[in-house]
Parts: C-alpha cells; structure tokens; sequence
C-alpha cells in the first residue's frame, strides 16, 4: 500500500514512517518543519536531539534500502498539496499535519486564529486534493480524545443511536472541547465526516488518547532515526514532561488536583493502532470514527508511576501541584468506550511502568540538555489570557 503522511517530521510522523515501512508498505510524505520552529518559539527543543530531515532520509535509505520520498512545504498552499499527492498517488493518507496544542492556542488572539486556520485548511486541502487526484484514497485523519470533553456519561465511539417518537437514527456524539485546539479539531472531523458523505471519500477519524514513550526498539539505535520528544508547557504531553522533570530532580508538576482522567497508551502502541486502521479501511462513502488509547488513568496516576520508576535509578523525585492554568474540571466522570480497534487486531504491547523504565534509560544521557531549557516545563500560558510564569527554583 502507498501511504502519503502529512506531518512527517513530527513526533508521530516520522515514528509512523519507519512503522508502517517495516510493515512493507511504501511511504511518503510532506512536513513544512512548523514543530521545530513552534517548540522553538516555546524556548524549548526535543530532549532526544534529532537531526535534519536530509539526514534522516540518508539514515532511512540505509537502514530500510529505500528511498522515502519527501515534499517540503506549506500544507496551507493547495497547489503544494495537490503536486504532492499527484506525483505519489497515495492508496492512503494519513493526516498528522496540525497543531496540536492546547496551551498553544491559548496564548493570544494571533495563535489562536492560527491554529484554527491552519488546522482546517490543511484538512480542506488534502480532502480537495484526494476528490480531484485519489478519490480512492482512505484518509486517516488524528483526532484528539479532547474532542469529547469529559461528559456526564459514557463515551462511543464517535455515534450513539437516538430513537423519537418511534424512529431511529445514528448521530455524532454531541463534542465539547475545552480549548480552541480541541474546537480546531471538532471543526475537522465535522468537516472531513461531511465530505465522506458527499464524495463517498473513506475517512477514518483517530480519537486518539495522550500518548508518550520515545522510539520503539525496532527502530534500531542509529540517532539518525530517533524521533523528537518534548516536553515544554505546550507540546510536551504530560508523561513525556513527567519523565524529563524526573531526570533533572525538578518536581513532577501536576496542574491543579491531578484527578482529571484521561486516556492514555505508548507510542509504540499508537503506530500498532495507526498501522491497523491504514490497512483496514472502511467502505466508499463512511466516515469512521475510533478511539484510540489502553486505558485511563488519573493525571495523579502517572505522576506516582513516574516517581516509582525514577527510584529504581536512583532519582529520587517531588510531587508538587500546581494553580492549574487550564480551565477544565477536575472530578469528572470519564468512561470511553475503544473496542473498535481491539476489533481490528489491536494488542496491548506491554507493561506501561517498563515503558516508563525504557524512557528513562533513554533520556537520562541527555539530562544536562533538558537542564538547560528547564524554564519551558513550567507554564504561564493561561486559558484566560493572561500569562504570569510560576515562580519556581530548582532544585541544586
């Protein structure tokens, strides 16, 4: 299968690249290295260094004995995007080319009407792209959990049937994101279930949980071929942040009470789940919608799971709680439904706390590089506008 990825360069993109070419499938794909450039904003950089996308293409050649074939440019510029689809010819597309942050979205007016457009042009682009070039294609579109909200009942996935006065019907669940990010999101999936009914286009939607983790060992240990991980107040998830916190001695900060419930699984397991809806695609004309994550924890969870692993390498860690910046509940009830996947093939691939273990291992060689940008992990971006950095000294 051919398989055109939008966000190549990214966290997940450049993971799913390697993942999906190990599964023997061709791979292309475009980046406009707008996650550098973002992180970088956020006076930060990836804890694990990577290297540009000319070395990483030369790095993938040799290891995978092909050439991957890349287009750099703007997702925003239709004509770019209709030439790379045109020259590829992709069998799928996988979209992974937004911004994905909420803090992001939060800092002012000029970020938060970013986000919303380059987030629903890019989709409108590749959606417009795949009706003139491959209206065959299956569009595989990463949505975010967040999507949802944390509702006062239980979560489908994506559809719950409703009966009135004695007739049925299959409506979306009603969303209710909690950030300009998560509406970004919701706008999208409206937009790409829309066009799956009006150009019979196949769309699956990923209603993805938070996932963390660094590179799965069949990557190989060529540092080329590492993917980026972050950990700054704005793309830096909460286990990946935990985890850089700990290799430091710096607090694991939790925002506000730490009981809000979110799902969560490891990178690895995102790529199993990528791969798995890529190649099982749904009929002409359906939008799908899968939630994707292994199970929900309390934010709190993770923080005693990060301490507990950082004590079996002698680190010893503090667990501080901080105002939370983010308008959001804190106790709320969060039961998602996920069997579609597991209906897929999806198998959980292992133990979370060895996960947590194996990122350890992994980041304490870079210790002194994320000391050295240790101000990024503390927030000032607040849901309400107003930025204020919380005092803090670490810890000597």
């Amino acid at each position: 299968m051919r398989v055109f990825i939008a966000g190549i360069d990214g966290y997940l993109g450049w993971t799913l690249a390697q993942a999906l070419t190990a599964r023997g499938h061709e791979v292309g794909g475009a980046d406009g290295y707008f996650r550098r450039k973002w992180v970088d904003e956020m006076g930060s950089w990836s804890a694990i260094p990577i290297v540009s996308m000319k070395e990483r293409l030369e790095a993938f050649r040799e290891r995978y004995g092909k050439r991957l074939p890349f287009w750099e440019g703007d997702l925003r510029s239709y004509p770019f995007v209709e030439q790379a689809l045109r020259e590829f010819r992709p069998d799928a597309v996988v979209h992974l080319g937004e911004c994905p942050s909420a803090p992001y979205s939060a800092i002012d007016v000029e970020h938060a009407v970013f986000v919303q457009t380059n987030n629903l042009t890019t989709t409108f682009h590749l959606l417009f792209a795949m009706k003139a070039i491959a209206p065959e294609a299956h569009l595989v579109k990463l949505g975010t959990m967040g999507e949802y909200g944390t509702p006062n009942l239980d979560i489908p996935e994506g559809f719950f049937e409703v009966e009135y006065r004695g007739r049925k019907d299959r409506l979306p669940f009603p969303r209710q994101a909690g950030s300009w990010y998560h509406w970004s999101k919701v706008h999208g999936s409206n937009n790409v279930m829309f066009a799956s009914k009006l150009w019979d286009l196949a769309a699956t939607d990923i209603m993805q949980g938070i996932v963390f983790g660094t590179h799965p060992a069949e990557m190989g240990d060529d540092p080329r071929l590492a993917t980026r991980l972050d950990f700054d107040q704005a793309f830096g998830t909460i286990v990946n942040r935990f985890c850089c916190q700990a290799v430091i001695g710096h607090p694991l900060t939790l925002y506000g009470s730490g009981t809000q419930q979110r799902g969560f699984l490891p990178l690895q397991d995102s790529m199993q789940c990528l791969a798995l809806a890529v190649e099982n695609p749904p009929k002409r004309g359906e939008y799908r919608v899968l939630n994707q994550f292994q199970q929900v924890y309390r934010l709190d969870d993770w923080a005693g799971k990060v301490a507990k692993a950082a004590d079996a390498f002698g680190l010893k860690t503090e667990i501080r709680h901080l105002d939370n910046p983010r308008k959001e509940q804190e106790e709320h009830h969060y039961r998602p439904d996920h069997d579609e996947l597991t209906r897929l093939g999806y198998r959980p691939s292992g133990d979370m706390d060895a996960e947590l273990r194996t990122m350890l291992a992994r980041l304490l060689p870079h210790a002194e590089r994320i000391r050295g940008k240790s101000e990024a992990l503390l927030p000032d971006i607040r849901w309400t506008g107003d930025r204020s950095r919380v005092s803090y000294r670490l810890p000597t």
